[in-house]
């Protein structure tokens, strides 16, 4: 009933008859029950009688009463707006509080029949668990489906599998998710493909991002002594279970690799699609640059580099002594071009590249993607070393590489080179510390490293120092 029936109602005065109607059934009860207690109570036993019948009437009130308290039943299938609310209000309580529930990624394979995907789920509700989002992955001879579950934190994931597989589920893979699995497989997707469009460097980590926890390595078509390396996969690709293996738009092959679950043909097609991006797009670097002012008053300025700086990176080589190539390098250095078209290219890494002001490149720094490692390395031609440029440089490779959602950088040095091992603990991060044969593997945990700077290269991190960004 409406709000405005109710209303119509509450003003509708009493009709007369009615109340004649209500006199007339009072006085029928009452010739009824006179009677009644006539015949009952003028025999020997009428007065006994008439007690067992109102203990009996009170006996039955009470049992019903009792008996509707403990089998309540649920309302009827129509709620009303109040009751939606309070249940929304008290989903994920308990009786003592807000439950403690943990998020869980999981994987199983299921046949593709009428009925197999309403059991997995019913198995889940039976323990408890909320489904909050399902893709599928259509198979030759099943489906596989993956879920993004809330559970409680009780669970256990040997728990969750028994009870998929007693559900039909087979090759069940489960992993503890995060607040950022929240967002939908669409939105996750698109954001991948514009990190990829503005950078051509964004297409492995993308590539990683997508496919969950992965090795993913770049073969050059030529090593850097010009052989061919053999590494050329179709156009369309190779999917091999767990390895995939893409054509390199810029040359070559990149190859993923993920040990604990096999691909399916949507994840391959998903990432053949943001390669195909690439491809069309063409090389692109971010052109964002910082200008810093020296202690000494110097200007210099740090941006992006790519393989079109390769000249004044070689003439920058052929400028610093056989000592400082050789800590850099770790022995001497041969056709110095065709590694640096290595370092250089977006696919391998970032680099950063410093100049004077009148155009003259005197530093680099690399960020090299190492399968899931992440190696940086630095070059500071000699007259300009020892004015903080190297920790400038540092610093801002560990904000790439964090930005990146790396989990630690590390550094291959010699013993000797403390001005590296300087710049390293200029970090404030912690370090672990690997020597052997006099090379030296300093690494640093990025846990507790704050990206500082997404907007542009990063911030001055030395007292003295001055910086202006520019576009």
């Amino acid at each position: 009933m409406t709000d405005v029936t109710s209303a119509k109602s509450a003003r509708r005065p009493h009709h007369w008859r009615r109340d004649l109607v209500e006199l007339a059934a009072m006085f029928t009860a009452v010739a009824v029950a006179d009677t009644v207690a006539k015949l009952i109570g003028h025999t020997p036993d009428g007065p006994f009688l008439l007690i067992a019948s109102a203990a009996t009437l009170a006996a039955t009130a009470a049992f019903h009463t009792w008996w509707a308290r403990r089998h309540s039943h649920a309302p009827p299938a129509t709620k009303t707006a109040a009751a939606l609310d309070q249940r929304a209000d008290t989903d994920g309580m308990d009786q003592d509080g807000p439950r403690e529930t943990a998020l869980w990624r999981m994987r199983t394979t299921a046949q593709d029949t009428p009925g197999s995907l309403a059991a997995l789920c019913a198995a889940l509700a039976s323990l408890d668990v909320d489904i909050l989002t399902l893709q599928t992955h259509p198979l030759a001879d099943g489906t596989v489906d993956e879920f993004l579950l809330r559970a409680p934190a009780s669970l256990q994931a040997h728990q969750l599998a028994r009870e998929i597989a007693r559900a039909g589920g087979s090759g069940t893979w489960t992993e503890r998710a995060d607040a950022h699995d929240l967002v939908d497989a669409p939105t996750r997707v698109l954001h991948l493909a514009t990190r990829t469009a503005l950078d051509t460097a964004e297409l492995p980590l993308a590539l990683r991002q997508l496919l969950g926890r992965c090795t993913i390595r770049s073969r050059p078509a030529l090593s850097p002594t010009g052989r061919s390396t053999g590494e050329m996969p179709p156009v369309e690709g190779v999917l091999e279970e767990t390895v995939m293996h893409l054509r390199d738009p810029n040359g070559g092959a990149i190859t993923v690799e993920r040990a604990y679950l096999p691909f399916t043909p949507t994840e391959f097609a998903r990432a053949r699609a943001l390669v195909d991006l690439d491809a069309r797009l063409g090389p692109r670097v971010p052109r964002s640059q910082d200008v810093l002012t020296l202690p000494e008053g110097n200007e210099i300025t740090v941006r992006r580099a790519d393989q079109d700086d390769l000249e004044a990176a070689v003439a920058m080589h052929e400028r610093c002594s056989e000592h400082t190539l050789r800590l850099r390098y770790h022995g001497p250095i041969q056709d110095a071009d065709r590694y640096l078209n290595h370092l250089l290219s977006p696919r391998f890494g970032r680099t950063l590249a410093v100049e004077t002001a009148s155009g003259r490149l005197v530093a680099l720094g690399h960020l090299l993607w190492d399968g899931e490692e992440t190696e940086v390395a630095l070059l500071v031609e000699d007259e300009w070393q020892r004015r903080g440029i190297g920790s400038q440089l540092l610093g801002r490779l560990v904000d790439l590489a964090a930005e990146a959602d790396c989990g630690s950088v590390y550094a291959v040095t010699q013993a000797s080179n403390t001005a590296m091992v300087a710049a390293m603990r200029g970090l404030r991060l912690p370090l672990d510390y690997q020597i052997e044969e006099g090379t030296l593997v300093v690494t640093a945990r990025l846990d507790a490293a704050p990206v500082r700077s997404r907007s542009h290269l990063g911030q001055s991190r030395q007292t003295g120092w001055t910086e202006q960004a520019e576009r």
